[in-house]
């Protein structure tokens, strides 16, 4: 989860910003956590996350409450766990939903096209 602040206030447009401007709220902490899980575990980040326990994004929520009740996180007043609730279907985001990342230097070659 900390590792992937960075990619949430990167996505957020607030890695320079300063002071309170720098909170995420909770769907661009998913956000951040989505596209990090992506990178690192692809399709399989699913599986990942339900290894930890993690089985909706909501689970997400109740542990960066944990971590605020315990001092290792800073909330504004307006943060709720529900900001958690509901923001995205793992199998969707993660399996459905994934396309292999190709290297910049294979662009489209080979690639066909619907008309062919």
């Amino acid at each position: 989860m900390f590792e992937s602040l960075p990619h949430a206030m990167r996505q957020a447009g607030k890695e320079k910003a300063e002071g309170p401007e720098r909170h995420v709220t909770g769907q661009e902490l998913l956000g951040g956590m989505r596209a990090l899980a992506l990178q690192l575990f692809g399709p399989l980040a699913p599986a990942v996350w339900r290894s930890w326990g993690v089985r909706e994004t909501l689970d997400w929520g109740r542990i960066v409450f944990l971590l605020v009740e315990n001092g290792l996180l800073n909330r504004q007043e307006t943060d709720t766990i529900e900001d958690f609730r509901d923001g995205f279907d793992f199998e969707e985001a993660f399996v459905r939903g994934y396309r292999i990342p190709l290297p910049e230097a294979l662009g489209n070659a080979g690639a066909s096209t619907p008309e062919e």
